[in-house]
């Protein structure tokens, strides 16, 4: 880093850099920005560290769906395959994704536990009777204050049920009427990118997180991640060594780490 040389801010650059600003917000003039007279310009250094951690993690639990008289893989083929020995292409490096899978000699069908196979159930809302009471007469053909028979649903005081068109019965969405479930293991490969980001300590009088916006210059890019030690900055040294713990120790039992960058900048 101390070979390092850090470019000197004129004041046209920072000119020319509060016109770009001002010229990205659709309803800020710029004439202002071309007059301004600048009286001083003061140059600081700030260190930024960052730690990616790429890492895949496998979950594995129970699942159903319809069963579709399609081939089952079942146990008679042999036994599952662990998690971690399940082969899978990886998105590119540092993308997030999630993906399913089912894991190969798992399934087994079983009746439907919903409506016990038989793809159907009694409607809720009539009660398996087809019919609901007329909300206009209540249900007893005659209108209260007029004594008058009731003229909606030909005076019969039910009408058709709106929710099973009438069958008294309605489609099992559990299995979708076809009654029975294929039951299966399916794993879930969640691939994530964590990002660990320390800014040295600084007298900006501006917020904290517009920093780690600003493309300032490479120090160092390292890919095989070790602690840094003996940096110029101790402070940068020392969030070297909690990121690494931090993300080593989080990613440890239940996931993969598939790559780590870290990255420092001034």
């Amino acid at each position: 880093p101390s070979q390092s040389v850090i470019p000197t801010m004129t004041e046209d650059m920072a000119r020319s850099a509060f016109l770009s600003f001002v010229n990205s917000k659709c309803c800020y003039g710029n004439k202002a920005a071309g007059e301004l007279v600048i009286q001083n310009l003061r140059q600081m250094t700030v260190y930024r560290y960052r730690l990616e951690t790429y890492h895949e993690s496998r979950l594995s639990e129970w699942t159903f769906q319809p069963f579709t008289n399609n081939l089952v893989d079942g146990p008679q083929n042999g036994a599952s395959p662990r998690p971690w020995d399940i082969k899978v292409q990886a998105p590119p490096m540092f993308q997030d994704d999630t993906k399913k899978f089912r894991v190969p000699h798992s399934s087994l069908v079983k009746a439907c536990h919903k409506c016990q196979g038989r793809g159907r159930h009694k409607c809720s809302a009539c009660h398996g009777a087809g019919r609901m009471r007329c909300v206009t007469c209540s249900g007893a053909r005659h209108r209260k204050k007029q004594q008058k028979r009731c003229k909606m649903r030909s005076g019969t005081g039910r009408k058709r049920c709106s929710t099973c068109s009438g069958r008294g019965n309605k489609t099992c969405m559990t299995c979708q009427g076809e009654k029975k479930l294929l039951h299966f293991i399916q794993l879930i490969i969640t691939w994530k990118n964590k990002v660990f980001e320390f800014v040295s300590e600084h007298q900006l009088n501006f917020p904290g997180e517009l920093l780690s916006k600003v493309n300032g210059e490479n120090v160092f890019k390292d890919e095989n991640v070790y602690p840094i030690v003996d940096f110029p900055k101790p402070e940068i040294s020392l969030a070297s060594q909690r990121a690494i713990t931090e993300h080593n120790a989080a990613f440890a039992t239940s996931s993969r780490i598939l790559q780590q960058v870290s990255r420092e900048a001034r």
